[in-house]
């Protein structure tokens, strides 16, 4: 297993595939990382050399904010838009979608599975 920008990636896959097992990165930008680096997509990361997994690592990590870096900055940005109480943030705050999406039906991922209202319905005994 090789290890790119402190994250052990499958051997056996293509690098291209294999690069995109890196938060931060996907399918596009893994294709702009072998294209800087010279390396060809089909090949497998089994078959790279040190020096070209070397050379893979030093284009993610000149060019390329990833893995915690790019969590921290996320999660900052998140934490300023509730800190100055705009309406992104009060959404991110509430745990709703921020985006526009519709809460009246749907948006269950979001808010969390259903919770039952109102009480149970009572035995009816007869006197």
């Amino acid at each position: 297993m090789a290890r790119i920008a402190d994250i052990v990636v499958p051997d056996n896959k293509q690098v291209q595939v294999s690069l995109t097992y890196i938060y931060g990165i996907g399918d596009t930008r893994a294709r702009e990382i072998l294209n800087k680096a010279g390396i060809p997509l089909e090949k497998r990361v089994k078959d790279l050399s040190i020096e070209e997994i070397a050379k893979i690592g030093h284009v993610v990590q000149d060019n390329y904010q990833v893995e915690g870096e790019l969590r921290r900055v996320v999660s900052q940005n998140i934490r300023r838009l509730i800190d100055i109480r705009c309406y992104r943030g009060i959404r991110h705050q509430k745990g709703l979608p921020v985006r526009g999406q519709r809460t009246r039906s749907n948006s269950r991922t979001k808010r969390g599975s259903k919770r039952t209202v109102g009480g149970l319905k009572r035995i009816l005994t007869k006197t």
